[in-house]
């Protein structure tokens, strides 16, 4: 009997040990798993960097203005700013050079890019000012004052985009892409037209005023106004 117990017991013994070895391996597989603390609900661990190129430096003042389909306040291009999650591209033009020729422009007030809501609240605000101004100059309700107030304020745009474009040009013409040198020409040429065309304006706002006066002083003459 002893004989034949020996061949029983083996096979026991065999699925013991497996199990026995399963449950070390499962143990040791458990302590080298993925930390806690990557659990769902909570944020990982920060993965070491992949080796590549060192970061680009950040943009500074000395980017410049680049090419758009609008112009800002100051009628002049505004500056193309870089797509999200790409380094922008280090343009020729120096604005603080720029700004140092030109330190009363009021490209630095209205036309730079900014993205301090300050600067920005205080932008919406002048645009409003005077965009119900021109409506007041439109609508024969400003004072002769306020015709000259808004002219004055047109004419110092326009006089501004010009020197500001003419000194890209000067000073970058040459390192600029045809398409943007050719946004600046333009610019020119639309702030020189109205230029010319402000002397005009001008006393047509004021010939609507006088009428409009003469209207109302007639209509008070008449009894309107009782």
């Amino acid at each position: 009997m002893a004989v034949n117990g020996r061949p029983k017991i083996l096979p026991w013994l065999l699925a013991a040990s497996a199990v026995v070895l399963l449950v070390l391996v499962l143990a040791g597989v458990f302590r080298t798993g993925p930390s806690t603390d990557d659990a769902p609900g909570q944020e990982p661990r920060a993965a070491l960097p992949e080796p590549g190129p060192s970061a680009p430096a950040p943009r500074t003042a000395s980017a410049s203005p680049g090419p758009a389909a609008v112009e800002t306040d100051a009628g002049v291009p505004p500056i193309a700013e870089a797509a999200p999650g790409t380094a922008p591209a280090r343009h020729p033009v120096d604005l603080e050079k720029l700004r140092a020729l030109l330190p009363d422009n009021l490209y630095w007030e209205m036309g730079v890019p900014t993205k301090d809501p300050e600067v920005l609240r205080k932008r919406d605000e002048e645009g409003r000012r005077w965009n119900e101004l021109y409506g007041k100059v439109q609508s024969n309700t400003a004072s002769e004052q306020e015709i000259h107030q808004y002219y004055e304020h047109r004419r110092k745009v326009s006089e501004d985009s010009i020197a500001f474009a003419s000194a890209v040009l000067e000073q970058y013409g040459t390192q600029l892409p045809e398409q943007e040198q050719g946004l600046y020409a333009l610019s020119i040429r639309m702030h020189r037209t109205r230029l010319e065309e402000l002397p005009g304006q001008i006393e047509a706002a004021l010939a609507r005023k006088s009428a409009q006066d003469q209207r109302r002083e007639a209509w008070r003459g008449g009894g309107g106004g009782n």
